[in-house]
């Protein structure tokens, strides 16, 4: 539906959110788009006036919906909810976005039988919108929380932080960490390994994994692929 210049604007705009060629790589799953095959099989709309500064750009294809905004809604980090995924399951090394994964087992690794029996939930969170909706304040969250790890556990969960921020432009990515900060810091966020029954296999023992604390939530299902629900606001 675009003229070959709007085309190429929607790519720069694309590009300017990403944080180098590997967000970029990230983003558009290797340049496959996934099952949306191309990236001229995927679309962006605006919702609001940028002319009035504040406005929406929202890209979205297969397992991915992003947003481009002018602080439309207040608080919001990425503009609103953020949506991302890729069809290989979210242990295999033809996933992109299967470092994530990796970097989330070594905290549940460095984690003492103790700790394990606080982290891990059998069952699911769910996806979509009910999985990221903020729990009301004082609602027990699933997982063990940042203030029970010792600092070489809580190093790991940042790099978690960071190797889930990486494919982002850096505005964004210090927009979400001022959030966590402001909400109390990672001693706020709680982690949880899923399983959705007793029984799990060695090599890939989950089905999702989370984090989640005040105004916070990143919700990955690794299995049977990745499908990732983000929502982040200081407002909430």
């Amino acid at each position: 539906s675009y003229t070959k210049p709007q085309a190429e604007l929607v790519q720069r705009i694309l590009r300017s959110i990403s944080s180098d060629e590997q967000g970029w790589r990230q983003i558009t799953r290797g340049g496959t788009w996934d099952a949306s095959k191309a990236f001229e099989n995927c679309g962006a709309n605006i919702f609001g006036d940028p002319s009035k500064g504040k406005y929406t750009w929202v890209f979205s294809g297969h397992h991915l919906t992003i947003r481009c905004d002018g602080d439309s809604v207040e608080g919001a980090a990425f503009g609103g909810p953020l949506y991302y995924g890729h069809t290989p399951n979210g242990y295999s090394d033809n996933n992109v976005f299967s470092y994530q994964t990796y970097s989330a087992l070594a905290v549940f690794e460095s984690l003492s039988e103790a700790q394990r029996k606080q982290a891990v939930v059998v069952g699911t969170p769910g996806e979509g919108a009910p999985s990221i909706k903020f729990r009301p304040e004082g609602e027990a969250k699933p997982g063990i929380a940042g203030a029970d790890l010792n600092a070489e556990q809580k190093g790991l969960v940042e790099k978690v932080m960071r190797d889930l921020l990486s494919p982002y432009r850096k505005a964004d990515a210090d927009e979400v960490l001022g959030v966590i900060k402001g909400k109390g810091g990672l001693e706020k966020v709680h982690m949880a390994f899923y399983k959705e029954d007793a029984e799990r296999e060695a090599k890939r023992p989950w089905h999702f994994w989370r984090l989640e604390g005040p105004g916070f939530v990143w919700n990955f299902r690794v299995l049977p692929h990745v499908h990732t629900f983000v929502n982040i606001s200081s407002k909430a």
